[in-house]
Order: C-alpha cells, then sequence, then structure tokens
C-alpha cells in the first residue's frame, strides 16, 4: 500500500477548526477476528505514521487484546464499542470500564444508534456510560442524530438538543469526550448528507453546546460525521468549518479506504 504525505497548507483552516485535532475513528460493528484484526493493524501501521489527525479503531470485545497489542508503539489508538456504567457484578455479557482500561484501551463509542434502535439504549443510559468512562480516564465517543421521521417532521433540533442536554448532565469538562452526529438515516443505507446539510447540523450541535455549556467550550469540542462517510466524499464533508473528522463504519473495514480517509482529515487540517 503506497504511503500518503499529509498536507501542510494550512491557510484556508486558519479559523477556529484550525484549534481542534481532527479525529478518524473506524466502527468496526460486529466485523473481523483477533487474527484478522492483528493483520489489519499491522498493514495500516506502516502507513498512517506520519498522518496529522488522530487515528482511532474501536473493535469488538473479543478483538481488543490483539488490536492493543499490534498497535503498541504506533500512532494508532484502540477503543471499545460499548461499556457498562457499573464496576462490577452480575450483569451478563456486559464488560466494564475498569476492564477496558486493563487491556489499555483509551476510546469507547457510546450510544451508536445500532444500541438505541436494538438493545434499548436511552439518553439516560448513555449519560451514565459516559460519566463512568470520564471517571476511568476513556475518551468517549458519545452518538447523537435523528431518523429519517423525525428530520421530515422538523425535529432534528429538538432531537439533538435532549440528547445532548440529557446524555451529558453532569460532565464536568466536556473536552475530554467527543461528539458524533449520525443521521441515522443515512447508517448503513449508502444514503449521505450532503456536505451543507451535514455542516448545518454540525454548527446546531455546536451552538447547542454553546448555549448549554458555554461558546468556549463549544468551540474546543470535536465534532465527528458518522454517516456514510467514504473516500468519494469525505474531502468535501471535512473541509466544513464544523466538521472534525468522522466515526466511520463500512469503510473503516478495509485499510485502503481507511488510509483515504485519514489522508482527507490530513489535509482538511
Amino acid at each position: 500500500m503506497k504511503r500518503f504525505i499529509p498536507s501542510h497548507n494550512k491557510e484556508k483552516h486558519k479559523m477556529n477548526k484550525a484549534k481542534r485535532k481532527a479525529i478518524i475513528a473506524g466502527n468496526w460493528k460486529m466485523n473481523k477476528t483477533p487474527s484478522e484484526t492483528t493483520a489489519f493493524v499491522k498493514e495500516l501501521a506502516p502507513v498512517v505514521k506520519d498522518a496529522e489527525c488522530e487515528v482511532v479503531i474501536c473493535v469488538p470485545f473479543v478483538d481488543l487484546q490483539n488490536a492493543v497489542e499490534a498497535a503498541k508503539g504506533t500512532n494508532i489508538h484502540v477503543g471499545a464499542e460499548n461499556l457498562h456504567w457499573k464496576e462490577s457484578g452480575a450483569y451478563t455479557g456486559e464488560i466494564s470500564a475498569a476492564m477496558l482500561c486493563d487491556l489499555g484501551v483509551e476510546y469507547v463509542v457510546i450510544g451508536h444508534s445500532e444500541r438505541r434502535q436494538y438493545f434499548a439504549e436511552t439518553d439516560e443510559t448513555v449519560n451514565l456510560r459516559t460519566l463512568k468512562a470520564l471517571e476511568k480516564g476513556l475518551t468517549p465517543i458519545v452518538c447523537v442524530g435523528e431518523t429519517l421521521e423525525e428530520r421530515e417532521t422538523g425535529k432534528t433540533e429538538e432531537v439533538l438538543k435532549r440528547q445532548i442536554t440529557v446524555g451529558l448532565k453532569g460532565v464536568e469538562d466536556l473536552t475530554k469526550l467527543v461528539i458524533a452526529y449520525e443521521p441515522v438515516w443515512a447508517i448503513g443505507t449508502g444514503k449521505t448528507a450532503t456536505p451543507a446539510m451535514a455542516q448545518e447540523v454540525h454548527a446546531a450541535i455546536r451552538k447547542i453546546l454553546a448555549d448549554t455549556f458555554g461558546a468556549e467550550v463549544a468551540e474546543k469540542m470535536q465534532i465527528l460525521y458518522g454517516g456514510s462517510m467514504k473516500p468519494e466524499n469525505a474531502d468535501a464533508l471535512l473541509a466544513e468549518k464544523d466538521i472534525d473528522g468522522g466515526l466511520i463504519g463500512g469503510a473503516a473495514l478495509k485499510a485502503d479506504s481507511f488510509v483515504a480517509l485519514i489522508e482527507s482529515a490530513s489535509k482538511a487540517l
């Protein structure tokens, strides 16, 4: 795989965006075995070693140990896809924050639309998980976003405000977490918001954060786009001033496409 050379032309981004480091985070969902994980990281690491954005892979629980081991000494950060808010106990099938930390995990995805849709995740449980992750020193990637019905009935901002105010209640330092906007109607469907549409919602999220937690905090926060970002649309999406990276699904499962997204994010800095 050809190694990219990151761009250093940052003239058009000498605005507030320049203060926020871009993040490209892969969300593998229920894909890849431990051995496949090791091979993927070994292929990826030498290619992205000069990336100017943060490179994160969020992998299934069974892949975490392999991912952390393979990523040692590289600039690749490893995240989990969920955690439980209790320290320990009779919660069959769940994983605690302490378990993740002991493995060397740094990030964790919380409140993904699939968790909300299939596993009864609520804004309140998102809040509990987020607080526990922060308590243990993990960086939560907190997902928010509206369904197609909510969008078509003009409830996008109402939904986002509820998810943010409830999901982040009690958080003392919001700069220690990341927001990912994922329009539910674009998850796994191949549909993508246009860059202008995505920017409009990202700006609305930043305004909600400013109104709730203060403008200074809002300007520092990284807001990722999580709606089917791929190499074909990444440059245009990442050029928008309030889009600070991507939470990547399908395009994160192949090294070539994931590298292309990392390259786009590095150019956008």
